[in-house]
């Protein structure tokens, strides 16, 4: 083998060993990823000549500037977390959580419909919003409450989301890429779309499989599936296409919301969603254990719903009101080493600062007991210990890996598939999220990398930068990070390989479509 070979195993080594450890093995993410933290810190040292490798001082000095990078990661993220389960717990103790179940019943009586309004819409309107995990924080929770086993919530939030992130966060990942290459935001988002919207039926196969799972059934699901995606893909290509990076994801949702739901309302005085939305005759729907709606503490509807009324409000207002965006994001908390480690968050902009006036103003408006919310805070920061160690690690092994090179080791070795680059363009982009737990943060790293490989075996630039966008939307699916902190909004911290197990087979199925479709476009 040589070095460059050597030197590309070495460094795919964390990669590998994290997702055997927690898929084959079943490891937690807490435990597999300590392990893998300092395995990633040997060979970087060792192999990459990380931190100084003859000098242990600096090499000590860099694995400090890591860890220190990887905590300030983690803490921003146990910010989402924390609020976050702060609604769903609080939601549980006021009755509100029973309420809104009451409210799905309402707009339909098959249960596996309202998971499909939350796993869907709901959680694709979050993304288009806010982004950096906010998605299935609240939705994850959301389907429990709806009736949904945790795991199974879990991975259709996940694989529900994953659409919209390409234009996340009024569409900061596309937008990340313009400041690297000499390419408009229309352009990106014109060639990044295509792929999302020729083959988003995976990952609406994938949502349908995993609601008729939870809930025994599939029957009559697939037509409701196939209204959901053509609901949110029409608006959302057409909004990429002929306006621009920054809503097609938030508009797309909130189109396709309001056309399910009014079809959902023309039709629940049929019993059961058996039969489809083009039917003629209903089926009513397989009984659920647990998932028959019950009324929970007589609370009006609109304040049942108020934590996320207030977070939609919030959202909208801070990120689509220009002079208000513009000064929360002037609010930057930042730090440095001087050696090369360093973070910044803008706090104000942060989704856990937009969560967290949403707990408040949900307690308020409902008026809930103080016992409550005590109670509420109290179990949410209990289950934030374990998280917080599993997230370290995670980040530690992404920080090191970028730090000491190996990342783009692994990615210069996949640029020598020449020709062939657009096969594998698609697995770069969710191979940067994969290790930075950020679509954005993938597109920084490898967008100059795909548009450079592009010019270099003659292919045209756009279709590449496009795949690198939609790639790194993919690897939200596997990241384990983002994974770490959606279990742990449904009480699943230590079974992060279950669910990593779970959409690993769509983000493959879905990245590798990607590949060959770049491969056409790219002709």
């Amino acid at each position: 083998m040589s070095g460059t070979g050597l030197q590309a195993l070495l460094a795919a080594a964390p990669v590998l060993v994290v997702l055997v450890l927690m898929t084959a093995a079943g490891w937690s993410a807490a435990r597999a990823g300590l392990v893998t933290a300092v395995v990633t810190l040997v060979l970087a040292v060792t192999a990459f000549g990380f931190g100084g490798a003859a000098d242990p001082f600096t090499a000590w000095s860099g694995s400090a500037g890591v860890l220190a990078e990887a905590s300030f990661i983690a803490l921003t993220v146990i910010g989402i977390i924390g609020p976050a389960l702060g609604i769903h717990h609080l939601q549980q103790r006021t009755g509100a959580a029973l309420r809104l179940r009451s409210g799905l019943a309402r707009l339909h009586p098959d249960p596996r419909l309202g998971a499909l309004l939350v796993a869907w819409f709901f959680a694709l309107f979050l993304e288009g919003a806010a982004g950096f995990g906010t998605p299935v924080a609240l939705a994850a929770p959301f389907l429990v409450a709806a009736g949904m086993p945790p795991l199974h919530a879990v991975s259709a939030a996940m694989i529900g989301h994953a659409a919209g992130v390409s234009f996340g966060a009024v569409g900061t990942p596309v937008l990340a890429q313009t400041a690297l290459v000499d390419v408009t935001g229309a352009e990106l988002a014109r060639a990044t779309v295509p792929y999302h919207v020729i083959l988003g039926g995976v990952l609406m196969t994938a949502v349908v499989l995993t609601i008729g799972r939870a809930f025994g059934d599939t029957r009559g699901l697939w037509s409701w599936g196939a209204l959901a995606a053509a609901a949110f893909l029409v608006p959302y290509g057409l909004i990429a296409f002929f306006v621009g990076p920054e809503l097609p994801t938030l508009g797309g949702a909130l189109v396709g919301f309001s056309v399910f739901a009014l079809v959902l309302v023309r039709r629940r005085g049929r019993v059961g969603a058996g039969a489809g939305p083009g039917a003629a005759t209903p089926a009513a729907p397989r009984a659920v254990p647990g998932a028959e709606p019950v009324e929970g503490r007589e609370l009006p509807m609109v304040l049942a719903a108020a934590p996320y009324l207030v977070l939609v409000a919030l959202v909208l207002v801070t990120r689509l009101v220009p002079p208000l965006r513009d000064a929360l994001r002037d609010v930057v908390l930042e730090w440095g080493t001087g050696t090369g480690f360093s973070g910044s968050v803008q706090p104000l902009f942060h989704p856990a600062v937009l969560l967290t006036a949403a707990f408040v103003a949900g307690a308020l408006l409902q008026r809930a007991p103080g016992r409550d919310v005590l109670g509420a805070f109290v179990a949410a920061t209990r289950q934030l210990g374990p998280v917080l160690v599993a997230l370290v690690a995670m980040v530690t092994i992404a920080r090191t890996m970028s730090h000491a090179g190996m990342t783009d080791e692994l990615a210069y070795a996949a640029a020598g598939a020449g020709a062939a680059w657009p096969l594998v363009a698609p697995a770069v982009g969710a191979f940067g999220t994969f290790v930075t737990g950020s679509a954005t943060a993938s597109n920084v790293l490898f967008t100059e990398l795909q548009a450079t490989t592009a010019e270099a075996v003659g292919l045209p630039v756009l279709p590449l930068l496009g795949a690198q966008g939609f790639g790194a939307a993919v690897g939200n699916l596997i990241c384990p990070h983002n994974i770490v902190a959606a279990v742990a909004t449904v009480g699943l911290t230590g079974q992060e390989g279950r669910v990593l197990r779970s959409t690993f087979p769509t983000a493959m199925v879905y990245v590798v479509l990607g590949g060959v479709l770049a491969l056409l476009l790219a002709r």
